[in-house]
């Protein structure tokens, strides 16, 4: 454009016969008039300080002009004492100037009415061409920059990696994300003004901590992506992110409140010619990392983030799938009475037959049913599934005397309709109540405490049996004993593993013990392994354990050996070792 401009100046200062002219465009927001093209050029000195003139800097030349929108005519000496007249016109848009274009004339000269009136149609012209050049400035601005920060956006984040990784450039390169752990609490609370002030300042503050060529982008809602400029390995890759974590870590006053986010930050490292969406998907997985463990909020990728994630990925595309086509299986673990061997009940266990990763235990799986709202349907499956297989085993006759044992997920046990299912389930196979155990974790007693307590005692009515899992893990929990109709604890594996050589842990289960006792409680050692942790529970006064030292969870035609003979022989000399589970 500002060569188009310079050949129209250019016929004009001939048409006119005029010295010099210039077209200037106004910044409002700056407060500053900023040179589009001048012709002639002139000779000027770098920076030229006529590019960009203030309109309230000491002995500005376009001050008077600042707020004109009519043609305005100005006589004055030069330098030399030659008389030099200008002549302004400005371009107006909508009532206002939104740029001025001027001509100069060594000595006196008169323009007619005429003559400035063709230069304000000229002017109107030149208006309505800048108004659409702004426009299509800001679009192209709108499409690489995010309106609130002003901070480059996604594209324009794809489009600079992509650069710094073509090969034969510098590197290492390395990308942090940076992830805001609060921000909808934020906005909740004090309303999305509020969010977008936060956003802000975090914008601010990671331009004032890192170096003016590094790239800063917003990447998301609530995340942010730096690159920084020079070559960084890992280790000052993950140095950088504590240092801005540290500096990010105070808070924003809005409205006279000081809130805060936390902010966490995943590190990946790329080299020349590697795709800079691997790049970013890796410092991604590297931010739900340090938003997930135990890293103090800043965690560099690996390749063993990679293989946990994508399991984590796969089992929450596949496991609805998995619910509803069998390819979920029940293993079951006896547990029996450690003075005889006999079998006092069987805790159904599920797995997953994948097609292609294998046999895959619960703790792959059902922490992602619990987030992704699948807890429900997969709690439900077990349960139903289990009891026919029970009612299966009573009706050719084993079993008769056995619980059967099912976990109930938190997610369970506060929804409203679970007493109803579980109630559906023994009137369908014909299951009484107190033959069934639903175990739950120790801290669901305490998560919605009212629910739990409605809950648990609908179930007591249709006499069903409630445990606590993992007892000695939680906190609060023995408060609730009296007011949770609970019959049995099972005292965590954690605490059973080391009986034999950790007096702390020896300690906590004869507490239990003891307190399951005071209560009139059921007590179960569970997580068995070794002889001398089955001889320690028996002379602590529990009698009842599961475990490898016993037998492992087996299928259910395998299982049915023993439930035949309603026995396990084994020898308090034999040792195992092994998950539980």
């Amino acid at each position: 454009m500002p060569a188009t401009i310079e050949r129209v100046l250019a016929d004009l200062i001939a048409h006119f016969d005029v010295d010099f002219g210039y077209l200037r465009r106004i910044d409002r927001e700056r407060k500053a008039t900023i040179l589009v093209a001048e012709w002639p050029r002139r000779s000027a000195p770098d920076p030229d300080p006529l590019n960009v003139v203030y309109f309230d800097q000491a002995y500005s030349p376009f001050h008077a002009v600042e707020k004109v929108t009519e043609p305005m005519i100005t006589h004055a000496e030069s330098y030399f004492d030659q008389h030099v007249t200008s002549a302004v016109v400005p371009l107006v848009l909508h009532g206002a100037s939104i740029g001025l274009l001027g001509f100069v004339k060594h000595g006196d000269w008169a323009w007619s009415r005429q003559e400035l009136a063709v230069l304000t149609v000229i002017a109107a012209l030149l208006a309505q061409l800048q108004a659409r050049v702004d426009t299509e400035t800001r679009l192209r601005h709108l499409s690489t920059h995010d309106e609130l920060t002003e901070l480059p956006n996604h594209h324009s984040l794809f489009g600079y990696l992509g650069q710094r990784l073509r090969p034969g450039r510098p590197g290492p390169v390395a990308a942090l994300c940076v992830g805001l752990n609060g921000l909808k609490l934020v906005n909740s609370y004090l309303g999305r003004t509020a969010g977008d002030d936060v956003l802000r300042d975090v914008a601010l503050r990671l331009r004032e901590q890192l170096e003016l060529n590094d790239m800063i982008a917003r990447f998301g809602g609530d995340e942010f992506v730096v690159v920084p400029n020079r070559p960084m390995d890992n280790y000052s890759a993950e140095l950088l992110a504590s240092r801005i974590k540290h500096g990010l870590g105070s808070g924003v006053t809005i409205d006279g409140e000081t809130v805060s986010c936390r902010v966490d930050i995943g590190v990946a490292v790329g080299i020349p010619g590697d795709a800079a969406a691997d790049v970013l998907r890796r410092a991604d997985l590297a931010l739900r990392a340090a938003k997930t463990q135990d890293s103090n909020g800043v965690a560099v990728f690996t390749d063993t983030l990679y293989e946990q994630f994508e399991l984590e990925d796969h089992i929450t595309l596949n496991l609805r799938r998995a619910v509803s086509d069998n390819s979920l299986v029940l293993h079951y673990q006896p547990e029996i009475d450690l003075r005889s061997g006999r079998v006092l009940a069987v805790e159904a266990l599920v797995r997953w037959q994948h097609p292609t990763r294998g046999l895959l235990l619960p703790d792959t799986f059902v922490g992602v049913a619990e987030t992704t709202k699948l807890a429900d349907e997969l709690g439900d499956w077990v349960m139903r599934n289990a009891c026919a297989q029970f009612a299966d085993w009573r009706r050719r006759g084993f079993a008769s005397d056995v619980v059967l044992r099912v976990n109930a997920s938190p997610k369970q046990l506060t929804n409203p309709n679970f007493v109803e299912r579980v109630e559906r389930a023994l009137r369908e196979h014909g299951l009484d109540g107190n033959s069934v155990c639903l175990e739950i974790t120790e801290n669901v007693s305490v998560e919605d405490l009212s629910r739990a307590h409605m809950t648990l005692h609908a179930l007591k009515r249709l006499n069903v049996q409630i445990a606590i899992d993992d007892f000695g893990t939680g906190y609060n929990t023995l408060s609730h004993l009296k007011a949770l109709p609970v019959d049995t604890v099972k005292i965590d594996r954690s605490f059973v593993k080391r009986l034999d050589n950790s007096p702390e842990d020896r300690a906590i289960v004869e507490s239990i013990i003891g307190l399951a006792h005071e209560f009139g409680l059921e007590i179960i050692g569970e997580g068995v392994e070794t002889a001398e942790a089955a001889r320690t529970l028996l002379d602590l006064g529990c009698h009842r354990a599961q475990g490898f030292l016993i037998t492992r969870p087996l299928p259910a035609e395998d299982i049915e050996v023993h439930l035949n003979s309603m026995q396990i022989p084994f020898s308090l000399e034999h040792r195992n070792s092994g998950r539980s589970e």
